[in-house]
This record gives C-alpha cells, structure tokens and sequence, in this order.
C-alpha cells in the first residue's frame, strides 16, 4: 500500500546543491519556478528516490543546535538521511579525493553499521553507511 518517495530538503543555493547530490548518483529530473522567483524546487532522483530541493529567495537558517550531530540528536523532528555504500572505505576515499572533505572518521555503530557523515553545501548532514546486517 505504502512505499518510500522522497525526502524534503531547503537549500540554500540550488547549483552547489545539485552537484553534491550528483556525486551520490543522484540526477536532476524536475525543476519548478514560482513567476515571481521566491521558489525554485528541483527534483533529483536515484533509482525509485526522489530528492526534492526546495531554494527560497530569502532562507531561514537552521538553528544552531542543528549544525552539530550531538545537539541535533536530541532534539525533535528530522535528523538526515541516509545513503548505503556497499564498500564505505571506497566511499570515503572517494569523497576525500573529490575535495569534498579532508577527512573522513568512520565509526563502528552500536546496530552494527559503520557509518560517517557529510554536510552538504546548505550545512546538512548526510549519513554514509555500510550495512551488511541484511535486516
């Protein structure tokens, strides 16, 4: 009856946002504009998940307890999302490679994955995982 379709992110410039989520395979499909420019969404899709990127002419910043996972976490409401990596030492190469950071701590999770996290041009956080718990 019901099935994942997407997740809702305000960015705060659509070009480097776009080119980010490329990196992780995924692809432009939609764009929108409001006659008056306040709103631009772009849809970016990976296999059957859409991405939709919401950019407004005049953001709101997130608060300050969300730039850090430790002051997030507790706090109600969405966290991030995240992306699977079949081999996460590949993906964390890759992404150091790129520039897109320096470094890259891969954690040994408490249910049994190994994870890291990214932010995104907007400051959002995006978890990479490698979960071989075949759940």
């Amino acid at each position: 009856m019901f099935s994942f379709h997407h997740v809702a992110l305000s960015v705060r410039e659509l070009g480097p946002s776009i080119a980010f989520y490329e990196i992780f395979g995924f692809e432009p499909v939609f764009r929108w504009q409001s006659d008056d420019g306040e709103l631009s969404i772009v849809h970016l899709k990976q296999g059957e998940v859409l991405l939709e990127l919401f950019r407004f002419r005049t953001p709101v910043d997130a608060p300050h307890t969300s730039h850090e996972l430790s002051t997030d976490l507790p706090r109600i409401g969405m966290k991030h999302f995240g992306l699977k990596s079949e081999d996460i030492d590949i993906a964390a190469a890759h992404l150091m490679k790129l520039g897109l950071v320096e470094h890259i701590e891969i954690v040994e999770g408490r249910t049994g994955i190994r994870y890291f996290f990214v932010k995104d041009p907007s400051g959002l956080m995006v978890e990479v995982v490698e979960d071989n718990r075949k759940l």
